[in-house]
């Protein structure tokens, strides 16, 4: 499979995924972006169109921690890291929008990790 369609494909199920997942103001959308070395997580207000809080593995308090650490681990990092940070802006409930990808793996460990630190999804 070539890495266009790859990508088209992703696409596709990314735009599936969010015909169904809308973030309100009572409940945003947790937005996971995965990519080879990284990920990101946004918590995103879809009626105002404003990011209310985020995380990634390029964060200066995750950087140093997650040195030589896998990507699933930093994963959970960057996961804990946006539930608190949404937490803090009184942020209890979000809509998981997994970005087109399976929820397995680095999008599992993020989620999960959200969830330990109190959001609800």
């Amino acid at each position: 499979m070539a890495k266009d369609d790859r990508r088209v494909a992703r696409r596709r199920r990314h735009l599936r995924v969010r015909a169904k997942v809308k973030g309100t103001s009572s409940r945003p959308r947790l937005c996971v972006f995965r990519s080879l070395n990284h990920i990101y997580a946004q918590v995103i207000s879809d009626l105002q169109g404003h990011t209310l809080a985020f995380a990634s593995t390029l964060d200066p308090e995750i950087k140093s921690v997650a040195v030589g650490k896998t990507k699933t681990a930093k994963s959970e990092l960057v996961g804990s890291l946006v539930a608190k940070r949404a937490l803090s802006q009184g942020i209890s409930q979000v809509a998981l929008d997994r970005g087109g990808c399976k929820y397995h793996g680095r999008v599992k460990a993020l989620a999960e990790a959200a969830r330990q630190e109190g959001l609800k999804f």
